[in-house]
């Protein structure tokens, strides 16, 4: 699982839902929500 840092829990947290996405400057990125409060997180990838 994918995990990113969380704003609200603030503590890293594993991803409800994980999408790879790519952001419009090309690079890839996983975009999912948090397991315990339902904020959006998103975490960019390497090149």
């Amino acid at each position: 699982m994918a995990e990113a840092y969380c704003v609200k829990c603030k503590t890293k947290k594993e991803m409800k839902s994980p999408q790879e996405v790519t952001m419009k400057n090309g690079r890839k990125a996983i975009k999912g929500s948090c397991n315990s409060c339902g904020t959006g997180l998103y975490r960019i990838l390497g090149k």
